[in-house]
């Protein structure tokens, strides 16, 4: 099992996170409205302004996709929110130059071009499952869920859930027409891929068969599902891993059964939370198995009893997990089964995440273990207490 996601990752596609020590932060004090700072060391507020609407980049020309500048700008400093949008483009440039190398500012450059020369040519089947719109995508019960105020979305959004095992959530969200909407243009991509013999990278080294939905223009469609609905739940159920500040995301089809991927072993993923979404077909088998979220350092730690749990798929339903929970797919053995994944990513975590600690309170292996240290510090302490009342007075 890859001990930290390596062998889940699409290594030939750019992460849309900063690189792991890429995150410079400052306190976010400054004064005046609209005024660039002097200083030549343009820093990023450790907390985005979630209110914040961002400008869009997709029209100016850089090194950098356009969606890292338009995660980056609720973290600027709030003097800088209000700046014209060139301006604000410069000073998070300044901050990804320095935090990147150019041997990985070439590899984002020339995955746009890759991602230009598929948009040239191919002419998607439903031009609606590219801009999304939720009335369009989201059975009722979704949608409704997200129409409260800030002070009852919460409880509406957790009304909707349904925990069948501790950190695994599970919610109806896709409207059938939609699921096979997506089906329907993933395999009207795949035949233009054979028509043309283009050869395309697939979405992860695990899985063989499959695209990322990005490659062909659906990165928009996929960011407003990050940050308008899966963000906010994320905020509820995974912010000790990041959930309140995702910034990034990677999202794919991925395609089992006859001719394609069997199954999938024990693994984790690139991400801080992964949604997936079952599209269908008709299936049988492909049951996801769960054996508990672990930290790099008990990545091959045994799972508790309580920790092991396996899911059925259910077209149109979406279970929601962290990227670090461990789990396999069963064999599927009639039909075709796909799914909807997307990765959500949060620099600000990974940031924090490198500060040393004794126990990550998201594994539950540290769990055990600090459970352990505590009840071992109490039994010393009563030993302790114990022995100074049978010491005779002198």
């Amino acid at each position: 099992m890859p001990a930290d996601g390596a062998a889940d990752r699409r290594n030939d596609a750019p992460s849309l996170s900063l690189p792991a020590t890429s995150l410079p932060t400052g306190n976010g004090n400054a004064n005046g409205i609209g005024q660039l700072p002097t200083n030549s060391n343009p820093r990023l507020r450790l907390t985005p302004r979630q209110d914040h609407n961002p400008d869009i980049y997709e029209d100016l020309q850089s090194e950098f996709t356009p969606l890292l500048f338009s995660s980056l700008e609720r973290y600027l400093p709030p003097n800088l929110l209000n700046v014209p949008r060139n301006a604000k483009h410069k000073y998070m440039r300044e901050i990804l130059r320095r935090y990147s190398n150019e041997g990985e500012r070439s590899r984002v450059q020339k995955h746009r071009e890759y991602r230009q020369r598929i948009m040239s040519s191919y002419q998607p089947l439903y031009r609606r499952l590219y801009e999304l719109r939720a009335t369009n995508f989201f059975v009722p019960s979704f949608i409704n869920a997200f129409k409260a105020n800030d002070n009852n979305r919460e409880e509406s959004i957790r009304s909707i859930m349904s925990e069948p095992a501790p950190g695994v959530y599970t919610f109806n969200m896709l409207q059938p027409i939609i699921c096979e909407m997506l089906v329907a243009e993933v395999e009207k991509f795949e035949k233009w891929i054979r028509k043309t013999n283009f050869t395309i990278m697939r979405p992860n080294t695990m899985n063989k068969f499959g695209v990322a939905l990005g490659d062909f223009g659906m990165d928009s469609m996929l960011e407003k599902l990050m940050e308008d609905f899966i963000r906010h739940i994320s905020e509820i159920f995974f912010a000790d891993v990041g959930g309140y500040a995702l910034d990034s995301h990677h999202g794919f089809v991925i395609q089992y059964g006859f001719n394609r991927d069997i199954e999938l072993g024990l693994h984790v993923d690139d991400s801080e939370v992964t949604l997936n979404v079952c599209l269908g077909k008709q299936f049988a088998g492909g049951e996801l198995y769960f054996r508990g979220v672990r930290c790099d350092k008990h990545m091959n730690a045994e799972a508790l009893p309580e920790e092991i749990f396996e899911y059925s798929h259910v077209p149109g339903h979406a279970i929601i997990h962290r990227g670090r929970h461990r789990r396999g797919a069963r064999a599927t053995t009639a039909g075709q089964r796909i799914n909807l994944l997307l990765w959500c990513r949060s620099s600000v975590f990974r940031e924090l995440s490198k500060q040393p600690k004794d126990f990550v309170r998201w594994c539950g292996e540290c769990q055990q273990e600090m459970r352990e240290h505590v009840n071992q510090s109490v039994m010393a302490k009563k030993v302790e207490l114990f022995r100074a009342r049978e010491e005779p007075a002198h």
